[in-house]
């Protein structure tokens, strides 16, 4: 399972678009994909190419050009509706300089452009069921002009902007054919209601072995993206991408700052590309009193019981010594380091 993003530089900026997905690549994106939405766009992709560590994919409509372009700059990936790039020669043109270059073509059928759309004057009134059986029957004509092409390297991605039609599509298309499938919920929205929208889709679909790339959606930076799908991967026991902090709500009985410390903590994590891999499969509390904290503190691997203005260090459920509030994070941190210093020793 490979976690994706999308830059949302001006790609014929070549600079900020490399400098975001070198930032991308630190927070752990493993494929990236590119608007390409003329021919300088598509010319300045061997540039980028070069200076970076990841696939890209090139994401192109309605110009065939572009995309042949974007071969010859030598993207891992096209991202085409083969039903918008033009007439069947097109295709074929596409499909062949693909096979050629040894890249594969994305298939993205989203519910708000599909072209049985085109014409009506308003959103029809159809079921869930009814957009997921349309945008299954287009994905499967895209699938056959492709392969009518002989090329048969492809990955198809069916996204609604909710997540019923987009779990009944990726579903329905999962029992008709096994070309796989990018997962995704498409406009999802900002920071919460798109990573709950985001978790919900794709947790369903993922614990039944339905995906193969994945991407979440948010308006927010690319780099919460990235953050939010490791998460819900994380979650499933799918990858491992940074430590399990549990901590809790906080009260009225808290009477230490559990959330900046968290947040804190979080931070200084997750921008450290060493630290997130040091701090991988561990399991770290951060509790704010004494109710639940020595608890959960105990199932950890280690953590923090809160106290007034100090806390409780446990290891493996032992009580290990008492640290001031202003030292839990260095704590942490220097805890993070030694462990994972002694992991590599041992392996």
């Amino acid at each position: 399972m490979r976690v994706q993003s999308m830059c949302n530089t001006d790609t014929r900026d070549a600079r900020a678009t490399i400098r975001q997905i070198l930032s991308l690549e630190k927070a752990g994106c493993e494929i990236i994909r590119v608007a390409v939405p003329d021919m300088a766009a598509a010319k300045v992709l061997g540039k980028i190419i070069r200076a970076i560590h990841i696939p890209l994919v090139a994401d192109i409509h309605f110009d065939h050009n572009l995309a042949l372009e974007a071969v010859r700059q030598g993207v891992a990936k096209i991202r085409i509706n083969p039903g918008n790039i033009g007439d069947s020669s097109k295709v074929r043109a596409v499909a062949e300089a693909c096979r050629a270059a040894g890249i594969p073509i994305r298939i993205g059928v989203n519910a708000g452009s599909l072209r049985a759309l085109k014409g009506l004057d308003g959103a029809p009134g159809w079921t869930a069921g009814q957009w997921a059986a349309v945008m299954v029957r287009e994905a499967l004509e895209e699938v056959r002009a492709l392969e009518k092409c002989g090329f048969r390297d492809m990955l198809v991605s069916l996204k609604a902007d909710d997540i019923v039609r987009t779990e009944l599509a990726c579903r329905l298309f999962a029992a008709k054919s096994d070309v796989p499938q990018h997962i995704g919920v498409t406009e999802a929205g900002s920071l919460v209601p798109g990573a709950v929208k985001s978790a919900l889709a794709l947790g369903s679909l993922l614990k039944d072995g339905i995906g193969d790339t994945i991407r979440v959606s948010l308006t927010e930076e690319p780099a919460l993206q990235l953050r939010c799908a490791y998460e819900i991967l994380k979650s499933l026991g799918l990858r491992e991408y940074g430590p399990e902090i549990i901590s809790c709500p906080t009260c009225g009985r808290c009477q230490v700052d559990v959330v900046n410390t968290v947040a804190g903590l979080e931070k200084r994590i997750y921008s450290d590309a060493a630290l997130v891999r040091a701090s991988s499969g561990m399991k770290i509390a951060v509790m704010g009193c004494a109710v639940n904290g020595p608890g959960e503190a105990r199932s950890a691997d280690f953590g923090i019981a809160g106290g007034k203005g100090y806390g409780l260090w446990f290891e493996k459920g032992r009580i290990v010594r008492k640290i001031p509030q202003k030292r839990w994070i260095p704590a942490i941190v220097g805890h993070i380091k030694s462990s994972g210093m002694k992991l590599r020793v041992k392996q």
